[in-house]
Formats: C-alpha cells, sequence, structure tokens
C-alpha cells in the first residue's frame, strides 16, 4: 500500500544515507510526479523541482506549468522550468522520442550545475506492464522484460511497486492537486494504445493481475542478474590476457551459443544476428565497426578496440571567429590554412551561416563521444559517428575530420562533408558568414 512510511522504506533500500542526499524530482503536474514531490516534502528530504513546457497542448501545457509552479511557491521548493521553443526543432514525427531526449538533457544538466546526487522520476506499476508489453513486442530478450530500473545511473523511480490506482488514492486521500494529461486518452501512440486497450483487458483477467505481475518481474531480474554472472564468468575465461587491448578467443567464443556470442558481444555494440555470425566467418585482417568500438580479427583472436572518435586523441581547439561585429554584411572565413588535412584533400567546401543563429566565439575541434547534429539532407538528427560510419569512412579518414562548432558546443558542421541545417541561411538571413576553403 502506498504511503509515507512504504516510499521512505524504499527509498532507503535504494540509497544508503538518504535523509542527507539531494534529490531532482522531474514533476509534469499529473498525479504521479504531484504525489511525489508532496511525499518527499512530507519526509523532509532536500529536494528541487524541473518541470517541461512542450507547448503541445496549448492552454492545458501552460496550466499543467502553473500547478507545479505553485506548489514549489506555496513550498518554497526550487523550481526549474524549460519551455520549449522553436530553437528546440520540434520535429513532426516521433515527439515522444524528441520529448524524452529533450527532459533527460534539461534534467542532466540541472543535476551536473547544481550538484544535485539523483533525478527521481514518478514511474509506477503500471507504466512497468505498459513497458513490458513494448519491449515484448520487440523482442528485447531478458534485459528488456525485466522491467524499468529502480536505481540507474542516478536515476530514481521509488514509486514503481505502486499501481496508478494505489497513486490516486493517496492523491485523494491527501487532497493533493494534479492535472490530468487528456492527451493519454488518445492513441496515437504505441505507449498510449497499450495503455488504453491492451492493459485494461489484461487486468480484467485476474484481481491480482498487477501484483503478481510485478512478482513475475521480480524472477525475471533474479534470471537476468544470474545469467549476467555467468556471462561474466565465460568472458573472463575466453579473454587473452593482454595490457593494451581487450582480446578474446575466437575459437573458444565460437564454441559458445548464439545467445552467449549476443550476450558478450552487445556491450561492444554487435547486436544483429547476421553481423555476429559474418564476425565468425571473416578472415584473418577483417575489420567490423559499431558506434564505439572496432573489432579486428587476427588468427584465432578478436581483437575490441575503442573506435578512435570515441578517444580524447586530442583536446587541441583552433578559435576561428572570437566575435559576430562583422563590418559588412557578407563575411568569410577561408579554413585551408588553419587545416592542414584541407590543402592537398581536394575537398571544396562553402557554407553559409545566418550570423544571428550563432554563438561566438567559432571554433574548430575533433569529434568527441556524444556529438550529433541535424545535417543539411536529413530529417532529424544523427550522431556524427553514425554519420562518419555511414560514409563510409576509413579509420584514418575519420582521425582527419573536424567540426565547427560554436560557443555552446553545437556542431555547425562536419568538415568538410555536411552542414548543420539549424544554423544555414535562408530569405530571411540579413548577415551572412562564409566558411569556405578557397
Amino acid at each position: 500500500m502506498l504511503s509515507l512510511k512504504s516510499v521512505e522504506s524504499k527509498i532507503s533500500n535504494l540509497v544508503s544515507d538518504f535523509k542527507i542526499k539531494k534529490y531532482l524530482l522531474a514533476v509534469s503536474g499529473g498525479a504521479d510526479s504531484m504525489v511525489l514531490a508532496h511525499i518527499f516534502r512530507d519526509l523532509q528530504l532536500s529536494f528541487e523541482i524541473a518541470h517541461v513546457n512542450y507547448k503541445l497542448r496549448e492552454n492545458d501545457s501552460d496550466l499543467d506549468q502553473k500547478t507545479v509552479e505553485d506548489f514549489c511557491r506555496n513550498f518554497n521548493i526550487k523550481f526549474h522550468l524549460h519551455q520549449v521553443s522553436d530553437k528546440d526543432q520540434k520535429p513532426e514525427n516521433s515527439v515522444q522520442l524528441w520529448a524524452r531526449d529533450l527532459r533527460y538533457t534539461f534534467f542532466r544538466k540541472i543535476q551536473n550545475e547544481q550538484n544535485i546526487d539523483f533525478l527521481v522520476t514518478a514511474h509506477h506499476l503500471n507504466d512497468q506492464l505498459e513497458t513490458f508489453i513494448i519491449n515484448l513486442s520487440k523482442a528485447s530478450g531478458l534485459k528488456g522484460l525485466s522491467g524499468i530500473p529502480s536505481n540507474e545511473n542516478q536515476i530514481l523511480r521509488p514509486l514503481l511497486e505502486f499501481s496508478k490506482q494505489e497513486i490516486y488514492d493517496f492523491a485523494g486521500e491527501n487532497k493533493i492537486e494534479f492535472r490530468e494529461d487528456l492527451s493519454n486518452q488518445k492513441n496515437d501512440y504505441l505507449r498510449n494504445r497499450i495503455r488504453n486497450e491492451i492493459a485494461p483487458k489484461l487486468l480484467e483477467t485476474n484481481d491480482h493481475f498487477l501484483q503478481n505481475f510485478s512478482r513475475s518481474l521480480d524472477y525475471l531480474n533474479q534470471s537476468k542478474n544470474f545469467v549476467e554472472e555467468k556471462i561474466a564468468e565465460i568472458e573472463n575465461k575466453i579473454t587473452v590476457p593482454n595490457s593494451s587491448h581487450l582480446i578474446l578467443s575466437k575459437d573458444l567464443l565460437e564454441e559458445e551459443s548464439d545467445f552467449v556470442k549476443f550476450e558478450i558481444l552487445k556491450k561492444y555494440g554487435f547486436t544483429k544476428p547476421e553481423e555476429i555470425a559474418k564476425i565468425f566467418s571473416a578472415e584473418s585482417g577483417g575489420s567490423f565497426f559499431s558506434d564505439k568500438f572496432r573489432i579486428n580479427i587476427h588468427r584465432s583472436q578478436l581483437i575490441i578496440i575503442e573506435n578512435i572518435e570515441n578517444q580524447n586523441i586530442t583536446e587541441e581547439e583552433i578559435v576561428i571567429c572570437e566575435k559576430s561585429d562583422f563590418s559588412e554584411n557578407h563575411s568569410s572565413i577561408n579554413l585551408e590554412d588553419m587545416i592542414e588535412d584541407f590543402q592537398n584533400s581536394g575537398e571544396k567546401l562553402n557554407w553559409n551561416f545566418d550570423t544571428e543563429k550563432l554563438k561566438f566565439p567559432l571554433k574548430l575541434r575533433k569529434q568527441k563521444d556524444g556529438d550529433e547534429f541535424f545535417p543539411v539532407g536529413f530529417s532529424g538528427k544523427k550522431k556524427v559517428s553514425k554519420f562518419l560510419r555511414d560514409e563510409k569512412l576509413s579509420n584514418l579518414a575519420r582521425q582527419k575530420i573536424w567540426l565547427l562548432c560554436d560557443a555552446e558546443n553545437s556542431v555547425l558542421g562536419v568538415i568538410p562533408l555536411r552542414q548543420d541545417r539549424r544554423f544555414a541561411t535562408n530569405e530571411n538571413a540579413e548577415n551572412i558568414l562564409t566558411i569556405n576553403n578557397k
């Protein structure tokens, strides 16, 4: 049963010395997160609140914000707000994924700036059921079927064992004000269809369905932990001692089941069965690439090396433009003498930027893990590492790539291959900056 005592017990199991930690609560204004906020207040824990107004439901979005803001004002709780604007580049498709990326980026930024120990979300048992069904449809394996973790990557979810109905009951008993998101009643997205159509039918089959489901999740988690321990033992057995790289015995791993091969290689980004099969049929000298790693085949060994772009090869930055106060409406910067790799490359570069969209100074730097941009000619955003891989560049060619970035480290372009469309000129641009190599 959901109560102050039961949630406090859950938090104490998740975090040692939980009373001295600092928390950031993600609060939407709905029943789940408003109950969570009231519980944290009543437990007298140290916390702040973050809210994202996506502006997707017109006045309703503003009323959600007001509900959360009023709570923070009434109880003197620090309130962090992100209001979505044009610069957030809302896509026409995959709005849910975009919204999730946006809010977690916002939350992590606050955590880092405010030295907050844990982000706390209000996911509950019904969310677990929906996620289980979604992952079941994706053949996601034990990890996906084990549910949403209650403590992972400094994110706490203390309400996972409690049902949505228990949350509503707690809100009613304690006269907690909250908002209902009516868009959840629409079946525009897979999760909503599961929530509104599939989950209710499952719940009708058994009065104790959710409780039994919760116990099943616990059994699956125990199974997952057991499998992970055994996989680690096998990997340790087939690892060839080496001080520079991780080396696995190809022959010993090939003797294992397809399941074991998958579980070991997926940690390095190799998840497609056909690709894994090619690794074991490849001749010595072959190479295979994932986002962060590559596997070199050397006789009877698999040499696993972190991709060069994910290593801190150089922290060198070249500032190419300090200020934006150009004396002319159209200015240009020639990169040919700034980048040695340009001089004999034969590559042509001619990018036009709207200076009103840029944050100065502008700089050149090498790629870092996590870099992403919105390339011209593509819809949505793309990781730079994925873009370079799709361009089928050799490892040596990747090392010669530079990124053009602004003061906020936004990627303006991958030199010399593709410009970021967000900062490009349009017919309304008054001041233009051309970046070229001629």
